[in-house]
C-alpha cells in the first residue's frame, strides 16, 4: 500500500464510434462548438508502427482499417471519433439498463438553445427540459440524442452545483 495521498483524476477524453466521421465532425464542430485538433486519419491494421500495434492490442486482429479524428471541448476534454467500416447500429436506441456508458453530459447555460440546435441538425430531444429545483434555482437539464444515436445530456450549470445541493435529498414537505 502506497503512502501517497489519493486525488481525483481528471477526465482526458472520450471515444465515440460513429457511422460517418465527416458528418460527425460537422455536427460536433457546428452544434457543440468543439474544435479539431487532428483531422481525419486512416489507421491500418499493421505492426510496423506504434499506432498500428496499439490498435491491434485494443481491437484484436481482423479489423483491417478505420478512420479517426480528434476534437476538443472548451474545457480541453478530448473527443476521439472513430468510424469503422463494419460499424453496426444497435437495434435498441436506448438501453440505459445495460452495464456501460449510456450518455455523456455537456454544460451550456442556454439548454433550450443547444437542444434546438441538436434537433435542427438531425438529433432528437428525448424528454422535456426539467428543473432540479423548480421555482428555487435555475438548474435545468435535458436528454438529447445526436444524429448518430449517441445520448447527450445537457446541464445548465456545473455538476457540482446540480448535486452538491442534494438534488435527490430535497425536502418536498
Amino acid at each position: 500500500m502506497s503512502n501517497l495521498q489519493q486525488y481525483p483524476r481528471v477526465f482526458s477524453h472520450i471515444g465515440i464510434s460513429v457511422p460517418n466521421i465527416e458528418k460527425a465532425i460537422e455536427f460536433y464542430k457546428n452544434v457543440m462548438g468543439w474544435y479539431i485538433i487532428m483531422n481525419v486519419t486512416t489507421v491500418n491494421e499493421e505492426q510496423e508502427t506504434a499506432i498500428g500495434q496499439m490498435c491491434i492490442d485494443v481491437f484484436g486482429t481482423g479489423w483491417k482499417t478505420f478512420k479517426i479524428a480528434h476534437l476538443s471541448t472548451g474545457d480541453r476534454i478530448g473527443i476521439e471519433l472513430f468510424e469503422f467500416p463494419q460499424n453496426i447500429k444497435p437495434q435498441a436506441e436506448f438501453e440505459p439498463y445495460k452495464t456501460g456508458i449510456f450518455h455523456f453530459c455537456v454544460q451550456d447555460p442556454d439548454v433550450e438553445g443547444l437542444a434546438k440546435k441538436i434537433v435542427e441538425a438531425g438529433g432528437k430531444q428525448r424528454m422535456p427540459i426539467r428543473e432540479y429545483y423548480p421555482g428555487e434555482k435555475p438548474y435545468r437539464m435535458v436528454y438529447m440524442e445526436d444524429p448518430f444515436g449517441n445520448i447527450i445530456e445537457i446541464y445548465s450549470h456545473s455538476y457540482e452545483l446540480h448535486y452538491g445541493a442534494g438534488a435527490y435529498q430535497h425536502d418536498i414537505s
